[in-house]
């Protein structure tokens, strides 16, 4: 009977484990196969797609470069003195400056005269002092007349966005030239893992080529002979993915190797095959051994007949469960996991209280500052005899009080914010009169943004007690909040002495190495002012912790000190 069962269930086996064999390499290895070499196929498509929106970013600055009617009305004459030349390159400067934003993804930005000699750059570093070579160029002259940009390497490692300042009649005042980041190429490129990327100019020649190449360089034939997008296998056992960029001409080629590009195909179908013979084997045996148990208890009668006799005439059947211990692992793990649940939420909980005492801490520092400045205000007002002043700083310091100490570890939204901010400056401007002079714009859709208490008030109040001091009023202060793209971004601006590159670089290198507030900081290290900067940011870093930039910097034209602070909205932000 065992024999018999063995033989009836092995080759319904076989067939199964068959039809999983035929099933795995028509309907897993087979699409597997494809999907690689297409996903080898749309790695080259988004290097170059990415490659072509940071060239798209360049055109729209240019764009807004060329939009802005003093760029013409300073090109339009030659100076003739130099003041007059001087002037002309500061506003050149004045109106990069505005196309360029709190951000900047370029090396430099320069105009040049039809001579191809530099007026005015933004930096002035790395440009070069004369590209008359590439406007004699016969293959740049058609796009230079047609308004259209031309992108230059004068050399390994540079790589330039030129355009002509034309208006709309045609005429022809200047070049603009943007030197990119070279850099952002490389790191594109290099991105790639296990592959070599190769980005080629229209006439062949590499641009950017990555570390995995090795210092290999692809053939002549093979870079002529490209089309606009595909996919096909050297003879050194490759694939090599390509594709064109319609606007800069450029193609984007990664080269991988055919076992790294198939080693998960192969890897799958080895597995396969290991599976279905690990499969065949262990049924075999479990075919045996299942039938062997389904005749044991027959056998076990058949045995226990055999040995009765008239004093034994009981024939007991073991009904016990055989099975019970996978239901006792099965209550076992169920408690595990009610376990590890209430652990976790343990540790979530101190992890927030923690975080949430951080914060109150850091706040706290800050606070009373505020008040005492508050209160010498009021009594300023108070011995001048102003009583209708003292009362309404009075009632603008109650309502301050009242948003410093209620709930100081919940977050509040950028329009309490600011609402805060404006009366601290309503109670400031009662000691400056007309000597002071502020402004917030705000993005609407920025309101809603969440942040900690007593964000913007510290860097307002830095700007009073430290950036005017001997300073002619009058004294601005420049408030501005965006939102675009997850992003939302706040500068401070004021015009008072600006602030020692030394000092600086001293309040980053603080804030760099603060630990989100984890470590004590002492007033006396780096000033109240500065102070008040550090515990702001480090409160910040708390709520975003990596998805929060911080820059401060002296204005281009010494025209004072902007804070600068850019958060994500993502979680997934890098």
């Amino acid at each position: 009977m065992q024999t018999k069962l063995f033989l009836t269930f092995f080759p319904l086996l076989l067939v199964i484990l068959g039809c999983f064999l035929i099933y795995v390499h028509g309907y897993v290895i087979s699409p597997l196969r494809e999907k690689t070499i297409d996903e080898t196929r749309m790695t080259a498509t988004q290097l170059s797609d990415q490659l072509e929106d940071y060239i798209d970013v360049q055109n729209q600055l240019s764009q807004r470069v060329l939009s802005n009617h003093k760029l013409f009305e300073s090109l339009n004459f030659d100076s003739g003195s130099l003041l007059e030349g001087l002037q002309r390159a500061r506003l050149l400067r004045d109106i990069m400056f505005q196309a360029l934003g709190p951000s900047m993804d370029v090396r430099d930005m320069a105009v040049y005269s039809l001579e191809g000699r530099p007026v005015a750059s933004y930096f002035g570093v790395e440009i070069p002092g004369s590209i008359e070579p590439v406007l004699k160029d016969e293959r740049y002259a058609d796009k230079l007349r047609d308004s259209s940009f031309i992108l230059h390497a004068e050399k390994p490692g540079s790589l330039a966005f030129v355009r002509s300042i034309i208006d709309v009649n045609g005429k022809v005042y200047g070049y603009l030239y943007i030197q990119l980041d070279y850099a952002y190429f490389q790191k594109a490129a290099d991105g790639v893992t296990a592959s070599g990327v190769y980005v080629i100019d229209s006439d062949g020649k590499p641009i950017v080529t990555s570390q995995g190449t090795n210092g290999r360089m692809l053939d002549e034939p093979s870079m002529r002979d490209l089309a606009d997008s595909g996919i096909y296998s050297d003879d050194s056992g490759n694939f090599v993915a390509y594709q064109k960029s319609e606007s800069s001409g450029w193609t984007t080629v990664v080269v991988k190797s055919k076992s790294a590009v198939l080693g998960s195909v192969n890897s799958v179908s080895g597995l396969s095959i290991l599976l279905i013979v690990g499969l065949t084997l262990f049924s075999a045996v479990y075919v045996y051994f299942f039938a062997r148990n389904i005749v044991l208890p027959v056998r076990r009668l058949r045995s226990q007949i055999m040995r009765m006799n008239y004093s034994n005439l009981n024939l007991r059947i073991d009904s016990r469960l055989q099975n019970n211990d996978l239901v006792l692992l099965n209550e076992a793990f169920g408690e595990l996991l009610e376990r590890l649940q209430s652990s976790i939420e343990r540790e979530k909980l101190a992890v927030h209280e923690e975080a949430m005492a951080r914060n109150t801490a850091l706040q706290a520092q800050i606070a009373p500052h505020f008040i005492h400045n508050a209160l010498y205000l009021i009594s300023i007002a108070a011995q001048e005899g102003n009583n209708e002043a003292v009362s309404d700083m009075c009632k603008q310091l109650s309502e301050s009080l009242r948003y410093i100490v209620s709930s100081p570890y919940k977050h509040v939204n950028m329009l309490e914010e600011i609402e805060h901010t404006k009366r601290y400056l309503s109670l400031v401007e009662r000691n400056y009169e007309e000597d002071l002079d502020w402004e917030i714009e705000t993005d609407p859709s920025a309101e809603a943004i969440q942040l900690p208490r007593l964000v913007i008030q510290p860097f307002v109040e830095n700007c009073i007690e430290h950036a005017f001091e001997n300073t002619d009023p009058p004294w601005k202060i420049h408030i501005r909040i965006k939102l675009f793209n997850g992003l939302w971004a706040m500068e401070i601006s004021d015009n008072g002495k600006g602030i020692d590159p030394d000092k600086i670089k001293e309040i980053v290198t603080k804030i760099e190495e603060s630990d989100h507030g984890a470590q004590e900081l002492k007033s006396s290290s780096l000033g109240i002012g500065s102070m008040g900067m550090i515990n702001t940011v480090n409160r910040l870093k708390l709520m975003y912790k990596n998805r929060l930039f911080f820059n401060v910097f002296n204005n281009p034209d010494n025209s004072g000190t902007t804070v600068q602070i850019i958060a994500s909205l993502k979680r997934d932000f890098y």
